[in-house]
């Protein structure tokens, strides 16, 4: 691949921006504790600090996997672009 055919690509792509937050999104959730630390609303019992944090578990998986299609989703279709160089 030539160098002119690589500066043409932006780096950051708004698909890139969506796969950050994906990324950065359960962090920024857990280190905002004050948001979190506290026993209500219960649910079926268990104190509203348990769940929340169990609840992100479940949504860090499912981001995860979010930003995993989406960047092979981008990486075939720039691959495609660029003539099936990179693979």
């Amino acid at each position: 691949m030539s160098e002119a055919a690589q500066e043409k690509q932006p780096v950051v792509t708004p698909v890139r921006v969506v796969i950050a937050l994906c990324l950065i999104a359960p962090f920024v959730a857990m280190l905002w504790v004050s948001s979190y630390a506290r026993r209500d609303p219960a649910l079926i019992g268990i104190p509203f600090f348990y769940w929340y944090q169990m609840l992100w578990v479940v949504l860090s998986t499912v981001l995860t996997m979010v930003a995993y299609q989406l960047w092979h989703r981008e990486q075939r279709a720039r691959a495609s672009r660029d003539g099936g160089a990179e693979r």
